[in-house]
């Protein structure tokens, strides 16, 4: 059994790319970081405690499953830009990033009774510069509020894209190719 740790309806689409049964059930615990811990190793930390939390939950099951747990976090200028508070941080974010490039780190780890497998991909995205009228049009439409780095490139925050190095996927919050891969070898 495969079970996403997650409530995304992002990772839960990707999930389909799998074509492989599986059971969605999103961590609830309060996210912890460990004090003194990188901005680059945030997101893999996080994901790590999602997916040890579902399967503790299952620990007393016939069948153990294999748990994914996810997590992204958006670093400009050494900071880490997670989801905004309120329109005002989504715009505040926005403006950060306006014609610059930032990067975004999405953790995964994969775990099954006996083993664990977990990495941090990265994908380097480049902004359009934006207009404060560019970015209160955007903010007013919803969309960056549940996303890390207040923008979500699948949808409308396309448009403020100029250019992405490395794996789409990873700024959408789950790069399927390589938890393909890994599942293959778990």
């Amino acid at each position: 059994m495969l079970i996403l740790a997650s409530a995304s309806p992002r990772r839960r689409e990707l999930m389909e790319k799998l074509h492989r049964p599986y059971l969605c059930e999103p961590a609830v615990l309060p996210e912890i970081i460990p004090d003194g811990t990188a901005p680059q190793d945030v997101p893999q930390c996080l994901a790590r405690h999602k997916a040890r939390e579902i399967l503790e939950k299952h620990r007393t099951d016939a069948d153990m499953p294999i748990v994914i747990g996810s997590d992204t976090v958006v670093i400009a200028d050494g900071t880490i830009l997670g989801k905004p508070k309120d329109a005002e941080d989504a715009k505040r974010m926005l403006r950060m990033l306006s014609g610059k490039s930032h990067q975004v780190l999405t953790g995964v780890s994969i775990l099954s009774p006996d083993k664990e497998v977990s990495f941090t991909a990265s994908t380097d995205v480049e902004f359009y510069p934006l207009s404060d009228t560019q970015i209160s049009a955007y903010v007013a439409g919803g969309e960056p509020m549940d996303k890390a780095g207040a923008y979500g490139i699948q949808g409308d925050g396309a448009l403020l894209v100029k250019e992405i190095r490395g794996d789409y996927y990873t700024v959408m919050g789950f790069p399927i190719a390589r938890i393909a891969r890994e599942l293959e070898i778990l």
